[in-house]
């Protein structure tokens, strides 16, 4: 019986990417707040509800599922070829990793040390899951952002007609 191959189309990529940036936005959305509780109440506890925790780790686990759906199955397919753009995406994965290592530094290198009493080993556990998730995938994100502008930055065919 012979397999049929199916070529993954620049839509499977671009659904792809765009779930990616949906989960990003919503990470971003969900986390900025409690980034600025964080730094503006440094050294107190601060308690998330558990609503907060779910949409956290489903936005982390939405962008992740994305991420390597699109790596393992379906190749960068770039709409266009342009450098501005390509610089644009770039600048983009950039600025969106900058915010997990602004969380982090100021988690681990601010708030943790301010701390009148370290929370339960499990409270800990389960924080520091979320935020390795939550930095991880970002960086998968920033990733896919650099793999998009490179492919949009790449020469066109010299015989290919001029856009």
């Amino acid at each position: 019986m012979e397999e049929k191959n199916l070529k993954p189309s620049g839509l499977a990529y671009a659904g792809l990417v765009i779930g990616q940036t949906v989960a990003a936005m919503a990470l971003f959305w969900i986390v900025f707040p409690l980034f600025h509780q964080i730094i503006t109440h440094l050294g107190e506890q601060q308690e998330l509800r558990l609503s907060q925790q779910i949409a956290i780790i489903c936005s982390a686990a939405l962008l992740h599922a994305c991420y390597w759906t699109r790596l393992n199955l379906v190749p960068v397919v770039a709409p266009f070829h342009n450098v501005f753009v390509a610089h644009v995406c770039s600048f983009a994965s950039r600025v969106s990793f900058f915010f997990g290592g602004a969380l982090f530094s100021a988690l681990f290198f601010r708030h943790v040390p301010e701390l009148d009493a370290l929370p339960s080993f499990e409270r800990i556990a389960l924080g520091a899951f979320e935020i390795l998730l939550v930095l991880f995938a970002l960086f998968c994100y920033s990733q896919e952002l650099e793999r998009l502008a490179k492919a949009i930055e790449e020469p066109r065919d010299p015989t290919a007609p001029r856009e």
